[in-house]
């Protein structure tokens, strides 16, 4: 696990007691979320995996404090969520980008609240672009970007300001397979090296396998927690490992996706 936080003494990253959620849909009140438990430690790689609608973005829009109307609680750091929080940083599977800003300038954005002086917004823009293997881009604009590279852009931007919760809402998918390959595993080198902590949304069960501490299952109608999957796994991951095959197909069978015949 990234960082070295005491966890006996420090409070959890994430708290979610009793959440839940309702919109309202012809007058009538519909649950998209119910009775969510859930600790996340510091540092650690939590994945949300679960059949659509079953409220795995609009969870993170809570957490993120995008959406005050819900039942039961959310604290980060031991604080309670009332509203966005600059600690806390999201990521979407778009890049949303400024189109009229160069790459260096849009990454500037991340540290827009933290009061620094140009040289050094300008020394701490240079680092990030370095850690995302970004460095030759930084006058380029967001048209000139691969998606690979957009989402780079967006990442590093993230990175800049003093973000310790991370979340991603399918940040590769509309990536094709070998780019989202290497980006996941630049996430986690960027991860390992850091003491951030990061909860991740996605369809995709391999990748949620090979990033994640824990992998969180979901059933919808409402959205709620089936099964909390440890992955034991060493890191660095091999993706064609007996454990990694081991862990892949405890998730297909929890969601209920083995082609017919398969053993369960």
């Amino acid at each position: 696990m990234a960082g070295t936080t005491d966890t006996l003494s420090a409070p959890a990253a994430l708290t979610l007691q009793g959440v839940g959620k309702r919109f309202v849909r012809d007058g009538r009140p519909h649950p998209v979320l119910a009775g969510i438990d859930l600790a996340i430690e510091p540092g650690e790689f939590v994945s949300l995996i679960g059949p659509s609608g079953c409220g795995k973005s609009t969870l993170l829009r809570l957490i993120a404090g995008l959406d005050p109307a819900h039942e039961g609680a959310i604290a980060i750091d031991g604080r309670a969520v009332q509203g966005p929080d600059a600690a806390c940083g999201m990521l979407f599977q778009e890049h949303r980008l400024f189109p009229w800003l160069t790459v260096e300038d849009n990454v500037a954005l991340g540290a827009y609240n933290d009061g620094l002086d140009k040289a050094e917004l300008r020394r701490r823009v240079t680092a990030q672009l370095a850690r995302v293997r970004l460095d030759g881009a930084a006058q380029l604009f967001p048209q000139q970007l691969s998606g690979g590279m957009a989402q780079r852009v967006s990442i590093a931007r993230m990175l800049m300001g003093s973000r310790r919760l991370l979340l991603l809402d399918e940040p590769f998918s509309a990536l094709d397979a070998f780019t989202r390959l290497k980006l996941q595993a630049e996430l986690e080198d960027l991860w390992t090296a850091s003491p951030m902590t990061m909860i991740l949304v996605t369809h995709d069960i391999e990748e949620a396998a090979y990033l994640s501490d824990r992998i969180v299952v979901m059933d919808a109608n409402p959205g709620r927690i089936r099964r909390i999957v440890h992955n034991p796994q060493p890191r660095p991951r091999s993706r064609v490992s007996p454990a990694f095959a081991q862990v892949k197909a405890e998730l297909f069978a929890l969601l209920d996706v083995l082609p017919e015949g398969a053993d369960r």
